[in-house]
């Protein structure tokens, strides 16, 4: 049995989640990062939500601006850090050396591909342990490693074997 609390926070999201993901999907890059963040926040407001007071539109608006302005401030330290890693590979390797191509490679993949490789060979992770950080089963984190690394392979340049071949794709 729900009780009122929940009935109440169930009928806000009945009424407001249109326009929340409307409201995140104009100032977002993707529907699924807007899905995201719209969700993130009905996790604000439940978690925040302490008298019987239903919140409005506004306030749900403005739950979602402050997590959009995460979002961006998020992405651009990601980028940041991503061309600070390009760029010092480029001072000490050359322009055309293999981890400047690897590093690009990793910059053009979809972020759970990269993140996978980076637990299986920055991080040094066997698939018992990236299961347990992506929460997965073990066959799964087996299923994405592979899908990572051919879609690695995929974005490293002709003639760029020795690197995949270290990297066991």
């Amino acid at each position: 049995m729900l009780s009122e609390r929940e009935l109440a926070f169930i009928a806000i999201h009945k009424d407001s989640y249109p326009s929340v993901y409307k409201f995140v999907c104009r100032r977002v890059e993707s529907s699924h990062v807007a899905e995201e963040i719209a969700a993130d926040v009905f996790r604000v407001v439940w978690q925040k939500w302490v008298d019987d007071s239903r919140p409005d539109l506004a306030y749900l608006l403005t739950v979602a601006r402050n997590l959009v302005g995460n979002a961006y401030r998020s992405r651009d330290r990601r980028q940041a850090l991503q061309e600070k890693l390009r760029t010092t590979a480029v001072q000490r390797f050359g322009d055309n050396s293999e981890n400047v191509a690897v590093q690009e490679a990793m910059d053009r993949l979809r972020e759970k591909d990269r993140d996978i490789l980076q637990l299986a060979y920055w991080d040094d992770l066997g698939i018992v342990d990236i299961a347990a950080v992506l929460q997965c089963s073990e066959s799964a984190a087996k299923v994405r490693l592979h899908r990572a690394r051919a879609a690695f392979r995929k974005q490293m340049p002709a003639g760029a074997d020795p690197t995949t071949e270290k990297m066991g794709v």
